[in-house]
């Protein structure tokens, strides 16, 4: 039997939402115990050794990490005052809409309830991804605190968590945007959602596939970081850069 107008949301809008949940509780599944099988899991492998190269370097070679950190977190901080700022509009929006306009546009159930659904929904995409991209930056300013205090024994496992954390709340903040763009579509009927939901979880399965092999970084001694750390301090011993934990001789990330 066809559907009504009215009756058509019950179906589509279910539909799309469940195959983009769907989709993401597979990805997170496999970012769980197939990481290598990800781009997140790829992009967390390479950013664990580039910590731990990070803090073997000298204090005047760290602002390269520092630079690098600090274009994230300004990253960060832009898409949050967006994700924040669209939520404003969505708040104007919900209060100036012309449900004229709406009934002649938009192929569905166009009562005023269901439009509040809309607007509420999208409310609430824009502010878990402000969140998110608010939370990837304190983790990653936390991280280029403890990437700046120099000659310190601060495990790399700690500066490996925060960068990790900045990096996922990322991409949570990012995949909040997608649903954001899904739900945006809902407003003009729910075929339009519907046919986003599909075409965004086809280019999404594309773009978190990883085939490339995760590499195995080594790294040798620094001959010219080592001369550097002896000259500075040529009366001591002990904190040369053999006794520095900071400065391995050779690392290997598994």
């Amino acid at each position: 039997m066809l559907l009504d107008r009215e009756s058509i949301d019950l179906v589509l809008v279910p539909a799309g939402l469940a195959m983009m949940f769907g989709y993401h509780l597979f990805l997170l599944y496999r970012v769980l115990r197939f990481p290598h099988t990800t781009v997140i899991g790829y992009e967390n492998h390479n950013k664990r050794a580039w910590v731990e190269r990070m803090l073997q370097t000298t204090p005047e070679e760290s602002g390269i990490a520092l630079q690098v950190i600090s274009s994230s977190i300004a990253a960060s901080s832009n898409l949050a005052s967006l994700s924040i700022a669209l939520s404003s509009l969505i708040g104007t929006w919900i209060g100036s809409s012309s449900k004229v306009l709406m009934t002649e546009v938009v192929y569905g159930d166009t009562s005023q309830t269901t439009s509040s659904v809309k607007y509420v929904s999208l409310l609430i995409c824009f502010l878990a991804a402000f969140t998110c991209f608010i939370q990837s930056a304190r983790y990653l300013v936390h991280a280029s605190f403890m990437m700046s205090t120099l000659d310190s024994d601060i495990p790399v496992s700690y500066v490996q968590t925060a960068v990790i954390r900045g990096s996922n709340f990322w991409s949570m903040g990012l995949r909040a945007m997608y649903f954001a763009t899904t739900l945006l579509l809902w407003i003009f009927g729910p075929i339009p959602m519907f046919a986003c939901s599909v075409f965004m979880v086809t280019i999404l399965h594309f773009l978190d596939t990883n085939s490339t092999p995760l590499h195995q970084f080594r790294y040798c001694t620094n001959k010219g970081l080592e001369k550097r750390m002896l000259n500075r301090r040529p009366t001591s011993t002990a904190s040369s850069i053999h006794d520095n934990p900071m400065y391995t001789p050779v690392t290997c990330i598994s």
